[in-house]
This record gives structure tokens, sequence and C-alpha cells, in this order.
């Protein structure tokens, strides 16, 4: 290596993985290296630097390295080394697009969550799949710095009294008499209880909200026979650094169409068709995300064919493929499937069924996608990264955690989403209700949010609601459905007609309300 490198490596006394080590060996401007591990540090916290450390901020060491000479080779040749980029296998050959506009280094990249099992599935898929979710989000824990120090597998706790940091898997959690939480947590070598006290408050809050299946870090002390809970750690998702485009433009959000029932906002919905084509404000709009729940269904709830107009998915699927061939050319959209839709309701969804929708195949600006799925906006070297979720963990979410429990988190959606990216996963707990179901993957799991994303945008809830939460941009979406005699036996008050719009110039954000006349 360099020796001015190796002088910066010591000086900074960092320890590099063997990949990070050579990447930087590549660079030929001291100046640069310096930069990019200061960057790096800065991300981790921490001394290690590894390949999970890159794939905190992929954007910013792809930029870095394809600056270099020959750097897009070996940002091609790093890129096979990363955990992974998207939350899905890749790009799938079977309908991801690159869109490229004219006059302009514009373009897209989808990319699908890997929605088919390549065989019956049996009980061994499962163990598999927590397996390879362990794998995903224990590479991320372990850039923590709060971890490193004492850090062992359970296997090689020992009888005796210590301190040690461990990762694991929650997979029993309980209640003393005196209120205490006791947990039993699982690694790759073995098991452990582990026990946190009522009166260490602020200890208690954060292992109160823990989930069947989270996985977390802990500091603790103890022994074999039990730990004692001094500090909880989430995997953490941070946006660093605000991606902003050179070019002017703006994209839009919706979610819960639902055409075909008779609570459908028909009038709103066309005020909406319309200013896409007349507004000068919209001619802005580049893409459109659309976020599951496109069209009402059938069977979706007890009742719901007294609430439908449209009484098949191929009439409800017709008349959604009417609305969109409405929608501009120009503009690029994107859309999802949730619960409603022709799709099996089990996560990762796969693409809206043909057989039901075969219309919407025919819209020449339509890209359909799985649920969930990572799409990356590309203007030269710099990403915009999309993350689509119908949010069908939302729920859960809301009715598990005490804290979003009381506030009646409902109204405040975004709440919910705080959690997936706290968890850097998006529905953790397995089958504890029927949207929260999902098809085991034994190469990695797909709902896991491994390359973190500049927007995740939901559905579900009926209701607009905006966070940030450590650089990132919570978006819940709208609807344009009135409330449902299914809604009102839940308390779930809708908020209809409202499209929030981003510019990715400026990131100013912009909602319009077509509930009335006049928009705000």
């Amino acid at each position: 290596m360099n020796p001015e490198i190796s002088k910066i490596i010591r000086e900074r006394g960092l320890l590099l993985e063997k990949e990070v080590y050579e990447l930087v060996d590549s660079f030929d401007d001291v100046r640069l290296v310096r930069e990019f591990l200061e960057h790096l540090e800065k991300v981790s916290r921490s001394k290690v630097i590894t390949k999970s450390v890159l794939n905190m901020d992929v954007g910013y060491v792809k930029r870095v390295v394809s600056k270099l000479e020959g750097g897009r080779e070996v940002v091609d040749r790093m890129s096979l080394g990363l955990v992974s980029i998207g939350v899905s296998k890749g790009v799938e050959e079977r309908g991801a697009g690159e869109g490229k506009e004219e006059g302009n280094q514009l373009g897209y990249k989808v990319f699908y969550a890997d929605t088919k099992p390549d065989k019956k599935i049996e009980v061994s898929d499962f163990t598999n799949h927590f397996r390879a979710r362990f794998q995903q989000i224990q590479g991320m824990l372990m850039a923590r710095a709060e971890l490193q120090q004492g850090l062992v597998s359970i296997g090689k706790i020992s009888s005796d009294r210590q301190s040690c940091s461990i990762i694991g898997i929650v997979s029993e959690k309980r209640a003393t008499k005196n209120r205490n939480l006791i947990f039993k947590f699982e690694d790759l070598t073995g098991s452990i209880n582990a026990l946190v006290k009522v009166d260490r408050k602020e200890v208690f809050e954060k292992a109160e909200c823990l989930q069947l299946d989270d996985i977390v870090g802990l500091k603790a002390s103890g022994s074999r026979e039990m730990l004692f809970i001094q500090d909880v750690f989430f995997p953490e998702a941070m946006k660093y650094e605000k991606v902003k485009f050179k070019e002017n433009f703006d994209i839009g959000f919706l979610s819960d169409i639902h055409i075909g029932s008779n609570k459908h906002l028909k009038k709103e919905f066309e005020s909406f068709l319309k200013w896409l084509n007349e507004d000068e404000r919209a001619k802005k709009i580049r893409y459109l995300f659309i976020v599951g729940d496109n069209v009402d269904g059938v069977g979706v709830y007890p009742g719901q064919e007294g609430n439908l107009e449209l009484k098949s998915y191929e009439e409800q699927y017709s008349k959604l493929a009417e609305c969109l061939n409405r929608i501009p050319k120009r503009i690029t959209i994107f859309m999802c499937p949730g619960q409603h839709d022709a799709s099996r309701v089990a996560e990762p969804q796969p693409l809206i069924n043909k057989r039901y929708a075969r219309e919407l195949y025919d819209i020449e600006n339509l890209v359909l996608v799985t649920n969930p799925c990572m799409v990356k906006l590309i203007e030269g070297e710099d990403e915009f990264k999309v993350l689509m979720y119908h949010g069908g963990s939302i729920h859960h979410f809301i009715n598990e955690i005490k804290e979003l429990r009381l506030m009646k988190a409902h109204k405040t959606p975004a709440r919910a989403v705080r959690e997936m990216l706290k968890r850097r996963h998006l529905a953790p707990s397995h089958g504890v209700s029927p949207s929260l179901v999902y098809i085991p993957n034994a190469e990695k799991d797909p709902l896991v949010i491994s390359e973190v994303p500049d927007v995740l945008c939901t559905g579900e809830v009926h209701r607009l609601d905006i966070d940030n939460y450590n650089g990132i941009l919570i978006l819940t979406g709208s609807c344009w459905q009135s409330q449902t005699d299914y809604e009102e036996k839940f308390g779930n008050e809708p908020d209809p007609c409202k499209v929030p719009v981003l510019n990715l110039k400026t990131r100013e954000l912009k909602i319009y309300d077509f509930s009335r006349d006049d928009e705000n």
C-alpha cells in the first residue's frame, strides 16, 4: 500500500476490512483518501470500517470512486462485494426498467423484491429466512461503535459474571409479577434470557417497545444463566446528506385510490386528473408513485359486497386503466399493489395479476412494481431513492407499541413508519396478523431495509402524514375513498384527497388538497 495512505490509517487508528483496504489503495489522491475515511468514520461512528459501513452511504461511496481513473470498473467490482443494494435480489429481468428522458441525463432503475419461491415451501425455508435476515441486520449492528467493545456470540457467554455486548433476535417476551421484562434472545450459536428492570426507566422504555423477531444489539452484564440489560441498540437507518438534482422537476405521491368502491371520491379524483393536465404547477411533475390499494377488490373484508359499485376485479381495473390513461405521458407512473389488489396478501407482493388487470399492462407510461420496491431516480452520478411499501405492518406497530397506542397513532401514522426505519425492517413480526404474513426467502429477506432511502412512502391508513427521521423523508399516503362502514367500526377516520409533491432541486414539499375547489 501507498505509505502515505498507510500513515493516514495509523494516525486515525482505523481498522479496515480487506476489501475496504484494497479499495482505498486504488485511490491516487491522498487528500481524497483522508476525506473518504473521515466520512466513513463519521457515518459509522466506529474505527472499524467494513463492507457494511460502505453500505450505509452507497451513494457517497459511488460518487467518490467513480471520479477516479478507471472508477466505473472499481464501482462495479466494489458493488459485488457490498451487503446488498436495494430491497430486492437485484434488478429483475422480467420488467425492471431503465427509462431515459430525452435531452438530459435523467433516468430511473427499479429494484423489484424477489417474490417467487422456487419450490414448495417447507419449515426449513422459514428457518433459513430468519438466518438470512439475522445476518443482514447483524452486519449493520456490528458497525455500531457502542457494541464493538466486548461483542461476543451468545454461545461463548460463560457461567462467570461478565460485561458483554450481544446481537440477537427476540424469540420470547414476557412480564414478571414485579413488572420487569424478560426476553429470550437468539443468535446462530444459541439462546439466552435477559432481564430489564422497570426502575431503569430509560432502558426499560427502549426494551418495552421490542417486538417478536426484532434484531437488536444489547450491552449487558451477567452470566450464562441470565443477562441484565444495560442498553438496547437498534440498527437505525440514517441519511447523512440530502440528494438534490440540478434539473428542476417534481415527483408526486398517491395511494389507496379504491376504484370500484361506492365510497370512491369520483369528483375529487376527476379534479386531480384535470389538474395534472391543465395546471401550470402540475407540468413540473415527472414521476408519480402510487402506493397500493389501487382498486377496492373483492371479498377483502366481511360485507364488502354491499360497498361495491363495480363487482369484479376486471371491471375495477378497467376503470382504473381508463383513469390512468388520462395522466399525461410525460409522467412516469410507478404502481405497487396493496391488500385490496389482485395479488396475494403475503409479502413481498408480486405485480398486480395480469389475468385481472390486462389493460394496465398496455399503459406505456405505467411501471408495475412489487410491494415493497426500491425506485432509484438518476441524474448523472446522483441517485434519489424512493422505497415504496404499502404499509400492512403499520397497524401492528401501533397496536403493540405502548407509546404509539396511547397517542392514537392511526392519526399520525408516520410515527409508526419511524419504527420500520429504526429496525431497518418493514414488517419484523411474522404471522401475528393476516397483514404480517410473508413468503420466506432463504437467501435474503426482501423486507430488510438494506439500502437507506431518501423517501419511504406508504399507504394503508388513509391519512396523509409527513415526518423526517434521521434525514429520511416519511410520507404516509392520503386516499380517494370516504369512510366505509368497516372503517367506522374500527374508528379509522380517513383524510382524503391530499397529494404531496416534492421538488428534487429544492427539496420543497407542497401538499395539494383536492377535497374542495380551492387548493392548499
